[in-house]
């Protein structure tokens, strides 16, 4: 198992397929884009699901989320889900995207084996959406949600960042949208994970203002501590239920108590957290012949070093020098 010093255990492995993207969101990156990894730095789509076996079935890894960069870049992604549906013990898996290719290739990843995605989609507005992207992609995207919807890779959930002075108005109108339609909004508080390294704490739009502007609308109810477990966001329902909002407040309410999560980059490094500094290179020891026993130990290694929090409280906080878009989400 992969156990920590303060007796958490990771379940949940976030597997990032590519740093490319084809947005550029301005709390990401900047309009120029990035330098990208180059192709032999990546991990091959063998290597993936290796490591991905050597998760499930010596380390009890129970969950995979695909993420980037933006996943459905990878050309390989259908045949390494379907892949990693074929492996014994099975982990459920979803997939995080811009949902801009998901009309073309959802029910081809439902097939493959896809359980669930979750699709980034922060305005309602066409024009903001193309100030916050940079691009003009909006129908796009909301195409994809209907055609992951339509697949089966449900229960869609969509992720949301408030910007203010852009986007910080509209939390009821997409709560609005997301009830109309039964996806699940997850709000998500704005982290310091951009490459320009231009985040701070006042220019945030927090969780209380998002729940404040949510309840000028609606009556949320929230669940308790037992529903949430180790799920990253707090939850209410929404005028008595079915259907749920929820709130991911990794700055002004930290979860990092009930952190059940391992991450792979794109070339390989086991990080302990979104926020660490430092790395493991799994790709070194695949490529130089190790063992699935000898890469699972290099894992348990790792885990068993992991801080007891992400430290955003800390003055002595220092931002990772690898953008969201290259640790994967």
């Amino acid at each position: 198992m992969l156990i920590d010093t303060y007796g958490r255990t990771a379940t949940d492995l976030r597997v990032s397929l590519t740093d490319r993207c084809n947005l550029r969101c301005t709390y990401c990156m900047p309009e120029e884009g990035l330098q990208w990894l180059a192709k032999p730095d990546l991990l091959t789509d063998d290597e993936i699901v290796r490591l991905i076996d050597v998760a499930a079935r010596l380390l009890g890894i129970e969950e995979v989320r695909f993420t980037g960069g933006e996943p459905l870049l990878r050309p390989g992604l259908v045949g390494i889900v379907e892949r990693v549906a074929a492996l014994r013990p099975r982990p459920r898996m979803s997939l995080t995207t811009n949902g801009i290719g998901l009309r073309r290739t959802a029910a081809a990843l439902k097939a493959a084996g896809l359980d669930r995605v979750n699709v980034s989609l922060d305005t309602l507005r066409p024009d903001v959406f193309k100030t916050l992207t940079r691009r003009d992609r909006h129908q796009d995207v909301l195409a994809g949600l209907a055609a992951a919807s339509d697949a089966g890779l449900t229960p869609v959930k969509v992720n949301t960042v408030l910007m203010p002075g852009l986007n910080a108005d509209e939390a009821p109108d997409l709560l609005a949208w997301a009830v109309e339609h039964a996806y699940e909004l997850r709000f998500i508080e704005q982290m310091p994970l951009d490459a320009q390294h231009g985040w701070t704490r006042d220019g945030m739009v927090t969780a209380g203002d998002i729940l404040a502007s949510l309840r000028t609308r609606f009556d949320l109810t929230p669940q308790t501590p037992d529903d949430r477990g180790s799920a990253p966001a707090e939850r209410w329902l929404v005028d008595g239920g079915p259907h749920k909002v929820g709130v991911i407040a990794s700055v002004t309410r930290p979860f990092c108590g009930a952190c059940d999560r391992t991450r792979l980059t794109a070339d390989g490094q086991i990080r302990t957290c979104l926020f660490a500094r430092e790395e493991t290179d799994l790709r070194a020891a695949l490529r130089g012949d190790a063992t699935d026993e000898e890469l699972a130990e290099m894992w348990r290694v790792a885990m068993w070093g992991k801080k007891a929090g992400a430290g955003l409280d800390d003055p002595t906080f220092v931002q990772p020098d690898r953008p969201m878009s290259a640790i994967g989400g």
